[in-house]
């Protein structure tokens, strides 16, 4: 029976700070929470040192970091991402694909499988986020145009009876045969999430009938207002803020959104709304002023500068270079937002949407001991993972 005892922490419980807090795990469990002094018999103590107790944070995008990209398709490449996240706070996380040929995707759905249930030291995997390839070719962003195709029903089943492990899927609603995928996903449960989309409102009205809930890396690769004809047409956009059935997913790197969008998405929207994404790429955690999108085998150089990844020419940006404690201190730092929404829209939002509010996001008794402790300005100190310690620096 192995317990652990976090004392003399800020308790950010989903409602308050507790001062002074104490966490108590048993088995890779939360078992009590309170304040001051709690007896817990042959307990491993951690002594907080006065520093934030956290639920850990939870990222439902991420393509990748430390040099490894989950499209390079290995096993390694799975565990090391997952490593270098830990160590920023990262509990569980969501590894993301790009656009790809099919054999390819079959090929990671494989390697997934074999990584899944490891214990390798880094942040939990909740399942798989396919993003592409059925976008819309001018909505591509960073995507490979070479891969970007339309939904196609025999290619979509096969990859979804290869793997149970896929759990969201973005794609552009307006293409040939998206309706019939987006019903298909939510059939089985799976999260379809609209992406890289011309799509007006009315699209995506529709597609809210058709069970597409959730908007991939908001304002990025979607459309706004346009004009046709000369009349407007509102846009994915303007649709987040009209229709409150949908939940959003922001990178809050600081680069992708200035703070003056993060602040009225903010507003407009609330932390249950709103789950905060790296949407990072290999060069997360890294000091490099160069990489590659996607595999080392056929993927795109990009630079890293200002902060993020970009296109040669710097026409776009090419994913994020963010982890995620550098979101939840941007949330707070430039766009105001009080420290328990940032770590609502890190935790227990995200948890929600990925349908794991059940076991994780939140410090509350009978959910997993994921646990991040930060300083005032969300230095991650340790790292925990259903109770094991995965980072420490107390």
């Amino acid at each position: 029976m192995k317990r652990i005892k976090i004392t003399n922490g800020k308790l950010i419980t989903p409602f308050r700070i507790v001062e002074n807090g104490t966490l108590l795990i048993e088995n890779g469990k939360i078992v009590g929470t309170g304040e001051g002094e709690m007896s817990f018999p042959g307990a491993e103590e951690i002594d907080a040192a006065g520093n934030y107790v956290s639920p850990g944070f939870i990222d439902m995008h991420t393509h990748g970091g430390g040099g490894y990209d989950f499209m390079d398709g290995t096993p390694e490449a799975f565990r090391e991402a997952a490593r270098t996240h830990v160590r920023f706070g990262t509990t569980a996380l969501v590894p993301t694909t790009l656009t790809a040929e099919k054999k390819d995707l079959l090929e990671l759905l494989e390697s997934y499988k074999q990584v899944k249930n490891e214990n390798f030291g880094g942040a939990q995997f909740l399942g798989l986020h396919l993003e592409g390839p059925y976008f819309a070719m001018s909505q591509k962003g960073a995507q490979d145009p070479r891969y970007i195709r339309n939904p196609q029903r025999e290619e979509y089943q096969a990859l979804l009876n290869q793997s149970s492990d896929i759990i969201r899927w973005s794609a552009a609603p307006e293409l040939e045969g998206a309706m019939e995928f987006g019903r298909e996903l939510s059939k089985k449960g799976i999260l379809a999430a609209i992406a890289h989309s011309d799509a007006t409102s009315e699209v995506v009205a529709e597609a809210l009938e058709n069970g597409y809930t959730h908007l991939t890396h908001f304002y990025s690769a979607m459309s706004g207002v346009t004009r046709r004809n000369a009349f407007r047409y509102a846009g994915i956009i303007e649709s987040g803020y009209l229709y409150d059935q949908l939940t959003v997913e922001i990178i809050a790197d600081g680069v992708h959104l200035p703070p003056s969008l993060l602040q009225l998405i903010y507003k407009q929207m609330g932390p249950a709304r709103i789950a905060l994404i790296t949407d990072s790429m290999r060069a997360a955690g890294q000091e490099v002023d160069e990489s590659i999108l996607g595999s080392k085998k056929d993927g795109l150089p990009v630079l890293v500068e200002d902060g993020v990844a970009k296109l040669p020419d710097r026409t776009a940006f090419a994913g994020s270079v963010a982890t995620a404690d550098r979101l939840v201190r941007n949330m707070i730092q430039l766009a105001g937002v009080p420290l328990l929404h940032a770590i609502q829209m890190i935790s227990s939002t995200p948890a929600r949407i990925c349908g794991v509010e059940k076991q994780k996001g939140s410090l509350t008794i009978g959910k997993d001991a994921d646990v991040v402790i930060f300083d005032p300005d969300i230095q991650v100190l340790a790292t925990l993972v259903k109770g094991d310690v995965m980072h420490s620096k107390l």
